[in-house]
Protein backbone atom coordinates (compact mmCIF):
# COMPACT_ATOMS: atom_id res chain seq x y z
CA UNK A 1 0.00 0.00 0.00
CA UNK A 2 1.31 3.62 -1.04
CA UNK A 3 -0.13 7.12 -0.61
CA UNK A 4 1.42 8.03 -3.92
CA UNK A 5 0.77 11.27 -5.93
CA UNK A 6 -2.34 10.58 -7.02
CA UNK A 7 -3.60 9.28 -3.39
CA UNK A 8 -4.29 6.07 -1.88
CA UNK A 9 -2.95 3.08 -3.84
CA UNK A 10 -3.69 -0.55 -3.09
CA UNK A 11 -1.53 -2.91 -4.94
CA UNK A 12 -2.81 -6.43 -6.78
CA UNK A 13 -0.80 -9.37 -8.06
CA UNK A 14 -2.43 -10.60 -10.98
CA UNK A 15 -1.95 -14.01 -11.55
CA UNK A 16 -2.19 -16.86 -14.25
CA UNK A 17 -5.20 -18.10 -12.53
CA UNK A 18 -6.86 -14.53 -12.29
CA UNK A 19 -7.20 -15.12 -16.09
CA UNK A 20 -9.11 -16.67 -19.08
CA UNK A 21 -8.13 -18.44 -22.68
CA UNK A 22 -7.36 -15.09 -23.81
CA UNK A 23 -5.02 -14.14 -21.37
CA UNK A 24 -7.31 -10.88 -19.77
CA UNK A 25 -8.27 -11.06 -16.06
CA UNK A 26 -12.08 -12.63 -15.60
CA UNK A 27 -14.91 -9.81 -15.41
CA UNK A 28 -15.64 -11.13 -12.52
CA UNK A 29 -12.07 -10.72 -11.04
CA UNK A 30 -12.38 -6.56 -11.51
CA UNK A 31 -14.94 -5.88 -9.05
CA UNK A 32 -13.22 -8.03 -6.44
CA UNK A 33 -10.23 -6.78 -6.71
CA UNK A 34 -11.75 -3.41 -6.25
CA UNK A 35 -13.46 -4.57 -3.13
CA UNK A 36 -9.93 -6.09 -1.91
CA UNK A 37 -8.28 -2.26 -2.61
CA UNK A 38 -11.46 -0.01 -0.91
CA UNK A 39 -11.14 -3.26 2.08
CA UNK A 40 -7.27 -1.76 1.45
CA UNK A 41 -8.49 1.88 2.15
CA UNK A 42 -10.09 1.20 5.07
CA UNK A 43 -7.49 -0.34 6.98
CA UNK A 44 -5.04 2.20 6.11
CA UNK A 45 -7.44 5.22 7.36
CA UNK A 46 -8.81 3.71 10.34
CA UNK A 47 -4.90 2.17 11.51
CA UNK A 48 -5.60 -1.40 10.65
CA UNK A 49 -9.47 -1.66 10.63
CA UNK A 50 -11.00 -3.06 7.95
CA UNK A 51 -14.72 -4.59 7.27
CA UNK A 52 -14.43 -7.20 9.61
CA UNK A 53 -13.11 -5.16 12.66
CA UNK A 54 -15.52 -2.50 11.43
CA UNK A 55 -18.76 -5.24 12.02
CA UNK A 56 -16.96 -7.07 15.18
CA UNK A 57 -14.71 -4.05 16.79
CA UNK A 58 -16.85 -1.12 16.30
CA UNK A 59 -20.12 -2.68 15.68
CA UNK A 60 -21.35 -1.54 12.22
CA UNK A 61 -20.89 -2.57 8.31
CA UNK A 62 -20.78 -1.12 4.96
CA UNK A 63 -22.75 -3.33 2.61
CA UNK A 64 -22.80 -1.93 -0.98
CA UNK A 65 -26.47 -0.85 -2.42
CA UNK A 66 -24.37 0.11 -5.80
CA UNK A 67 -21.05 -0.77 -7.75
CA UNK A 68 -20.51 -0.18 -11.43
CA UNK A 69 -17.48 -0.48 -13.16
CA UNK A 70 -16.50 0.90 -16.83
CA UNK A 71 -13.41 -1.01 -19.18
CA UNK A 72 -10.87 0.76 -20.35
CA UNK A 73 -7.56 -1.59 -20.91
CA UNK A 74 -7.31 -5.14 -20.23
CA UNK A 75 -5.71 -6.47 -16.99
CA UNK A 76 -3.01 -9.11 -17.14
CA UNK A 77 -0.34 -11.08 -14.91
CA UNK A 78 2.08 -8.61 -16.80
CA UNK A 79 2.43 -5.76 -14.21
CA UNK A 80 1.25 -5.19 -10.66
CA UNK A 81 -2.48 -3.80 -11.19
CA UNK A 82 -2.34 -0.47 -8.67
CA UNK A 83 -6.29 0.48 -7.68
CA UNK A 84 -6.36 4.29 -6.60
CA UNK A 85 -9.09 5.00 -4.09
CA UNK A 86 -10.73 7.38 -2.73
CA UNK A 87 -14.01 9.35 -1.29
CA UNK A 88 -16.47 10.48 -3.62
CA UNK A 89 -19.14 11.04 -1.60
CA UNK A 90 -20.94 10.89 2.30
CA UNK A 91 -24.74 11.22 2.99
CA UNK A 92 -26.05 10.71 5.87
CA UNK A 93 -26.02 7.05 5.53
CA UNK A 94 -24.18 5.95 2.73
CA UNK A 95 -20.55 6.37 1.28
CA UNK A 96 -19.59 6.41 -1.91
CA UNK A 97 -16.17 5.41 -3.93
CA UNK A 98 -14.64 5.69 -6.76
CA UNK A 99 -11.68 3.16 -7.87
CA UNK A 100 -9.23 3.55 -11.09
CA UNK A 101 -7.16 0.33 -11.61
CA UNK A 102 -4.39 0.92 -13.55
CA UNK A 103 -1.56 -1.09 -14.44
CA UNK A 104 1.67 0.56 -15.78
CA UNK A 105 0.70 3.89 -15.96
CA UNK A 106 -2.58 2.72 -18.09
CA UNK A 107 -6.02 3.45 -16.94
CA UNK A 108 -7.43 -0.35 -16.66
CA UNK A 109 -11.10 -0.14 -15.16
CA UNK A 110 -13.04 2.56 -13.07
CA UNK A 111 -15.51 2.11 -10.92
CA UNK A 112 -17.85 3.29 -8.57
CA UNK A 113 -18.82 2.19 -5.52
CA UNK A 114 -22.23 3.16 -2.57
CA UNK A 115 -21.92 1.51 0.83
CA UNK A 116 -24.41 1.98 3.54
CA UNK A 117 -23.64 2.49 7.15
CA UNK A 118 -25.58 -0.45 9.27
CA UNK A 119 -26.01 -1.59 12.48
CA UNK A 120 -23.98 -5.15 12.74
CA UNK A 121 -26.55 -6.57 14.77
CA UNK A 122 -29.03 -6.05 12.68
CA UNK A 123 -27.80 -5.06 9.12
CA UNK A 124 -30.50 -1.95 10.07
CA UNK A 125 -29.53 1.15 8.14
CA UNK A 126 -27.76 4.33 10.81
CA UNK A 127 -26.54 7.41 10.15
CA UNK A 128 -22.42 7.69 9.76
CA UNK A 129 -20.45 7.43 12.82
CA UNK A 130 -19.20 10.85 13.91
CA UNK A 131 -15.97 9.43 14.03
CA UNK A 132 -16.27 7.83 10.75
CA UNK A 133 -17.36 11.02 9.24
CA UNK A 134 -14.74 12.98 10.61
CA UNK A 135 -11.53 11.00 8.85
CA UNK A 136 -13.72 10.86 5.53
CA UNK A 137 -15.16 14.23 5.03
CA UNK A 138 -11.04 15.43 4.59
CA UNK A 139 -10.22 12.77 1.89
CA UNK A 140 -13.86 13.34 -0.11
CA UNK A 141 -12.78 14.15 -3.90
CA UNK A 142 -15.05 14.85 -7.17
Amino acid sequence: MTAGQRGFEYPIHVTWGDCDPARIAYTGRLPEFALLAINGWWEHVLGGDGWFQMEMDRGFGTPFVHLSLDFKSPVTPRHRLLCEVYPTALGTKSISFCVIGRQDGVDCFEGRFTCVFTRAASVQTIPAPPDIRAIVEPLIRG
